[in-house]
């Protein structure tokens, strides 16, 4: 009897173990997994800091301010970003700040620079400043811009009245010393590596990843671009299986294909074993009688040949060889060894490297066209998926009813859809679950 692949993957599971824990730079700690909680070693903001481009004051000097009755303060110098600086702001003052400056101490807001004129800068629709030019301002001495506005130099003019804070990031806002930035479990992806970064995490504590080795099995199998006879393909399933981990995150360490020789293949499985972590083969897992792979893991105890319940990828070969390495023996049809991946050897590496999400995101969609199921067995159908107003809509990529072997047509796959073993067919206007493997 067929074992469902729910409950085949819940034995690889308990089995696959954890890589060694390190300590690496976060530079170095991309697409890994975390050990342990990284907490912040700063405050972010490090200090109250500037949220605009604008004038640190005090909001007091501002109060009444409007349009037509500005409040008038002297610039006493400017606040770059990154800047050590703390001038002083004595009341009837302000100085230029720049966005992310630290905030002088004696100033308690900002005023945006578009919420302010310089001197000599006309209102909004005027057709000059006439107090400005009273007072001898020329193009000559026209100070820099931001925008479509100009920077005082002596005497700023700010429109409306600001309350204590505005425009401020208070120190700590975002994160204090000592939160958790990432959780253990969680990958670290661009946007994680950055705020550890910012938050002052110079190292972390990851799961190191994985040496994998792949083996193509098949004594008819070519390399591409060599002068096929009768009976010989070209070998893809190293490509296959190689992007598929690239994909994952890991890159093989070891990709090699082999004839159809039990003896040879258990020689190869095992010094591969002894130097990867983990093996995946292809080809060769069935009941017949020339089916390598299946017959070099007979004798280890425990690795097993099992007949699952999905489609395709029926026959399947698992577990721990004793030179060490994990083994994932995966049917020879690309589209059987793709779907396995999938299904099993995708979400084991996620946990073998640490991850504490295993699977992929399952979306609900609306099927396209109808096609034929098969009770008893779960189906796992390449899927095309279009975006419509009404939803995402798939339908088949490869011919139902031959999708093991429909190599070429699997190209067009963006997903998976997973048909219920007891549900059998697929009608158009249905709704069928999803596993998106690239997005559109």
């Amino acid at each position: 009897m067929a074992e469902m692949p729910e409950a085949h993957l819940a034995w690889i599971l308990e089995r696959i173990g954890r890589t060694r824990i390190e300590d690496l730079p976060v530079s170095e700690a991309h697409g890994l997994a975390l050990a342990a909680d990284a907490r912040a070693g700063v405050d972010l903001p490090m200090w109250d800091a500037s949220a605009m481009d604008g004038y640190a004051l005090r909001a007091a000097d501002t109060a009444g301010a409007t349009e037509g009755a500005p409040a008038r303060l002297r610039v006493l110098g400017e606040v770059a970003a990154g800047a050590a600086e703390d001038p002083p702001v004595p009341q009837g003052a302000a100085v230029r700040i720049m966005t992310g400056a630290p905030l002088p101490g004696d100033a308690d807001a900002v005023a945006p620079v578009e919420a302010t004129r310089a001197e000599g800068e006309a209102a909004p629709g005027a057709g000059g400043d006439a107090e400005g030019t009273a007072r001898g301002s020329s193009p000559a001495a026209e100070p820099s811009r931001h925008g479509d506005h100009r920077w005082a130099e002596r005497e700023v003019r700010v429109l409306s009245a600001f309350a204590a804070g505005a425009n401020v990031r208070r120190r700590g806002e975002d994160v204090r010393v000592g939160d958790v930035i990432a959780r253990a479990g969680e990958r670290l992806g661009a946007a994680r590596l950055s705020a550890l970064a910012a938050a002052g995490v110079a190292t972390v504590r990851v799961h190191a990843q994985p040496r994998v080795a792949v083996l193509s099995t098949g004594s008819e199998l070519r390399p591409a671009g060599a002068r096929l006879e009768r009976g010989q393909i070209f070998e893809s399933n190293g490509l296959l299986i190689s992007g598929l981990l690239a994909e994952a995150g890991i890159a093989a360490a070891t990709v090699e294909r082999c004839a159809d020789d039990a003896d040879g293949v258990a020689r190869r499985l095992a010094a591969l074993a002894a130097e990867h972590d983990v093996v995946i083969t292809t080809g060769g897992v069935g009941p017949g009688r020339h089916d390598v792979v299946r017959l070099a893991l007979a004798a280890e105890p425990d690795v097993r040949a099992v007949s699952v319940a999905v489609r395709p990828g029926q026959p399947q070969c698992a577990g721990r060889h004793r030179a060490g390495g994990f083994v994932f023996g995966l049917p020879g049809n690309p589209v059987s060894a793709a779907v396995s991946f999938e299904l099993f050897v995708r979400p084991a590496l996620r946990a073998l490297t640490g991850c504490d999400r295993m699977q992929r995101r399952r979306l609900r969609a609306t099927a396209g066209e109808s096609w034929r199921g098969r009770v008893g067995r779960l189906q796992v159908l390449p899927v095309a998926l279009t975006e419509t107003p009404e939803g995402l809509v798939c339908v088949p990529a490869v011919p139902a009813a031959r999708v093991s072997h429909s190599v070429g047509r699997y190209a067009g796959t963006a997903g998976y859809a997973l048909v219920e073993a007891e549900r059998g067919d697929v009608r158009a206007g249905e709704t069928v679950t999803v596993i998106e493997t690239e997005a559109a």
